[in-house]
């Protein structure tokens, strides 16, 4: 399977902005592990803002565009210098890949990429990819990473996205603040009702909410591939996923397409 992994900065860090040591730990485990069984896996990681953040000792995440870019450069050096060390500890080699609207609207950048990413799992690469937020100007033209990760997978013809977030999934309304939401298992295509109940931004330190995840369900299930949402503090669901078990909502892609 080809598989498709994206990870949020509310997995991945405290609210303090520093490094979920346990966490990323475990989910580099995971995936390692997944790679062992023949899986193709390909990462998109957020969080080299709110990483950062903490690593500049920030109180919170920059407004302005010169300090959300000088914290991306600090933070993208510890999230990379993180994945290699964890991924290497399984003996997997790990790839950076940073990417700008640009690279994914511009029909023969779009190209390299595709050429590039293939190439990279051809040589048993783990693929790392995330924004270039050190030289973008506007939170990616396609929206952010849970929409980049959408384009990606739609790139390299996965078999199946998932979005690692700090929920379960998505739930009938929302469950901070309504008991009685229940969690969705299954979404057979998302329709304009479900896009304006979606909420907003997610965390504090992140830029994403249930909005940009439903669009992009929408990029990958136009495309024929599954996506699922499943809660990033139990990296250990991917199991579940990878072998078709229920976990988190699945959104399942158009018949026939």
């Amino acid at each position: 399977m080809k598989l498709v992994v994206k990870v949020g900065t509310s997995t991945l860090a405290h609210a303090t902005g520093h490094l979920n040591i346990r966490r990323v730990e475990e989910l580099c485990r995971v995936l390692s592990d997944l790679k062992n069984a023949g899986h193709r896996i390909i990462l998109v990681s957020s969080g080299a803002i709110g990483m950062g953040v903490g690593k500049l000792g920030l109180s919170e995440r920059p407004a302005d565009m010169p300090t959300k870019q000088a914290a991306a450069a600090v933070g993208q050096c510890e999230l990379m210098y993180t994945y290699d060390k964890l991924f290497g500890e399984y003996n997997h080699t790990v790839a950076q890949i940073l990417l700008t609207g640009e690279d994914i609207e511009n029909p023969e950048r779009r190209h390299n990429v595709e050429n590039t990413l293939f190439r990279l799992l051809e040589l048993d690469a783990l693929p790392i990819i995330n924004e270039n937020d050190t030289v973008a100007t506007h939170e990616i033209a396609v929206g952010d990473n849970d929409t980049l990760a959408a384009v990606v997978a739609n790139c390299v013809h996965a078999d199946l996205l998932v979005l690692l977030t700090d929920i379960d999934g998505l739930y009938t309304a929302d469950p901070h603040t309504d008991p009685t939401a229940e969690l969705v298992k299954e979404v057979h295509g998302v329709t304009p009702e479900l896009l304006t109940t979606a909420g907003g931004r997610g965390s504090k330190l992140g830029t994403g909410g249930m909005a940009t995840k439903l669009k992009a369900a929408q990029l990958v299930n136009a495309e024929g591939t599954d996506m699922v949402i499943a809660n990033g503090a139990k990296p250990e669901l991917l199991y579940d996923i990878a072998e078709g078990r229920s976990a988190g909502t699945r959104f399942l892609a158009e018949v026939g397409v």
